[in-house]
C-alpha cells in the first residue's frame, strides 16, 4: 500500500489529508466514496523518502544480504509461470505456488508484490510494469496484449521464447568473445612477467660478456627497463586514465558516442555478429508485438529497446517517423544505410501479403541463422590465429633474448 496525500472540497469546506491505497486511481476512487471533490492529489513525500531509503538500504544489502535478482531468475519464473497458466491454474494460486518454490530470494519477493498487487485489483501488466528492471516493455506489452485478447497463455510462451533468444544469442557472442580475451590477456601478462623479470637476468649475463647486441634485443632490453623503471608506471597510470575518460566521453558526449557506436557496427566480423543479433532480436519483437495486435508505431518505439547503440536506435527513430508520415515499412528500411537489402525485401513479402507478423518471424530465423553461421565462423577462424599471436608475442621475445647466445655459439665454432 502506498501512502497519498490529498487537497480537496467536502461540504463547502476545504479540507486535506492522508490516504492509503495501492494506486492514484484507487485512492482517487476512495475520495469520491467519501464525497470530496478533490483539487489536488500526490504520492506522500515520507512515502517518498521511505522509499528512498529502502533503495539505498537495498544496494547495500545486494552486496552483503539479499542479492537482486536475475535475468536467469525471470527466465526461470515465465517458464514456470507460462507451463501453470497454460494448464488452466488461476493466476493468484499460479503466483501463490511460484513465491513457494523459486529457490531466488530476490526473485520471491517480486513475485509476492505482484500477487498482493494482483489480489488487490491492480490488472496483471500493471502489476508486472511496478519493475522495469526485470520485466522490460516488451514483457508488459505482451502481458497487455494477453490480457486483452483472453490468450494470456500463448502470450506468455512468446515471452519465453524470446527471452530464450535473447540469452541465447548473449551466450554465443559471451562465448565467442571469451577465447580470444583469455588469449590475449594470458598473452600480455606472460610478455610483461618476462620483460620485468626474465629480461633483466639475460642484460647482465650480456653486459659481462661485453658482447655486441642485435638490434631486436637491444630493443627488448631497452622495454624491460622502461617498464621496470617510472615508464611502466607512466605506462599503467595514462592507460587507466585513458579508459576512465574513454568511458566518460562514449557516455557524455554525444557526438562522441554516436560515432563510437557507429565505428563498433564497421568492425569486422565483430560489427556483422552484433549487427544480425540485434537484427533477429529487433524482427523478433516486431513479429510478436505485431501478433499480439499493437500498432506498428509503439511496435517499433518498443523494439528501440534491443539496443544501447545510438545508431541503431536512431535508425529505429527514422522509420517510425516515416512510417508516421505514410511511407511503407519496406522503403524506409531499404533506405536506410543500417538495414542491409535482404531485411527491407523480406519485409517487402510481408507487407505485400499482409502477413507482416508472420514475415517478422521468418526474418528473426533468417538472421538467428546467419548469427550461429558468424559465429561458428568467427571460431574456427580465431583459434588459429590467436595461436600465431601467442606464438609471434612470445616465441619472438625468446628468440631475441636468446639470440646473442647464438652469435656467439657461431664464432667460436
Amino acid at each position: 500500500m502506498e501512502a497519498f496525500t490529498y487537497k480537496g472540497i467536502s461540504d463547502g469546506k476545504y479540507v486535506n489529508g492522508e490516504i492509503e491505497a495501492l494506486n492514484v486511481d484507487e485512492a482517487s476512487h476512495k475520495l469520491k466514496e467519501q464525497k470530496i471533490i478533490i483539487t489536488n492529489i500526490a504520492r506522500s513525500s515520507k512515502k517518498k523518502k521511505a522509499d528512498e531509503k529502502d533503495k539505498k538500504k537495498g544496494k547495500g544489502s545486494s552486496l552483503f544480504g539479499k542479492k537482486k535478482a536475475k535475468i536467469e531468475d525471470v527466465l526461470i519464473f515465465s517458464k514456470q509461470f507460462a507451463t501453470m497458466v497454460k494448464a488452466g491454474l488461476p493466476i493468484l494460486q499460479v503466483l501463490g505456488m511460484l513465491r513457494d518454490q523459486l529457490e531466488s530470494p530476490a526473485m520471491r519477493d517480486v513475485v509476492e508484490d505482484i500477487r498482493k498487487s494482483l489480489e488487490g485489483g491492480v490488472t496483471l501488466s500493471k502489476c508486472f510494469e511496478k519493475f522495469p528492471n526485470l520485466f522490460d516493455n516488451v514483457y508488459v506489452n505482451l502481458i497487455k496484449a494477453g490480457e486483452a485478447s483472453g490468450k494470456l497463455d500463448v502470450f506468455l510462451l512468446k515471452i519465453v521464447e524470446s527471452l530464450e533468444k535473447k540469452e541465447a544469442i548473449k551466450k554465443k557472442i559471451k562465448s565467442a568473445l571469451m577465447y580470444p580475451s583469455i588469449m590475449f590477456t594470458v598473452a600480455i601478462v606472460v610478455s610483461a612477467f618476462m620483460l620485468v623479470k626474465v629480461v633483466p637476468v639475460f642484460a647482465k649475463m650480456y653486459d659481462g660478456m661485453g658482447i655486441e647486441l642485435p638490434a631486436a634485443t637491444a630493443t627488448i632490453m631497452a622495454m624491460s627497463d622502461f617498464l621496470r623503471g617510472t615508464g611502466g608506471q607512466i605506462l599503467l597510470f595514462g592507460l587507466i586514465i585513458f579508459f576512465i575518460v574513454f568511458r566518460y566521453l562514449t557516455s557524455k558526449n554525444e557526438k562522441i558516442k554516436y560515432a563510437w557506436h557507429k565505428q563498433v557496427l564497421k568492425l569486422p566480423i565483430f560489427g556483422d555478429m552484433i549487427l544480425k543479433s540485434m537484427l533477429a532480436r529487433i524482427s523478433l519483437i516486431m513479429g510478436n508485438l505485431s501478433a499480439a495486435g499493437v500498432n506498428l508505431l509503439e511496435s517499433l518505439e518498443i523494439a528501440k529497446s534491443v539496443s544501447n547503440n545510438v545508431v541503431v536506435l536512431e535508425s529505429l527513430e527514422n522509420v517510425k517517423k516515416g512510417v508516421f508520415s505514410g511511407d511503407t515499412l519496406t522503403k524506409l528500411f531499404l533506405k536506410d544505410p543500417l538495414f542491409p537489402p535482404t531485411f527491407g525485401q523480406l519485409i517487402s513479402v510481408g507487407e505485400q501479403t499482409g502477413q507482416l507478423d508472420e514475415m517478422f518471424g521468418s526474418v528473426a530465423k533468417y538472421y538467428e541463422s546467419e548469427f550461429d553461421t558468424t559465429v561458428d565462423n568467427l571460431s574456427s577462424l580465431i583459434e588459429p590465429i590467436m595461436i600465431v599471436f601467442m606464438g609471434v608475442m612470445i616465441g619472438g621475445l625468446m628468440i631475441a633474448m636468446y639470440s646473442p647466445i647464438f652469435n656467439v655459439g657461431a664464432l667460436i665454432g
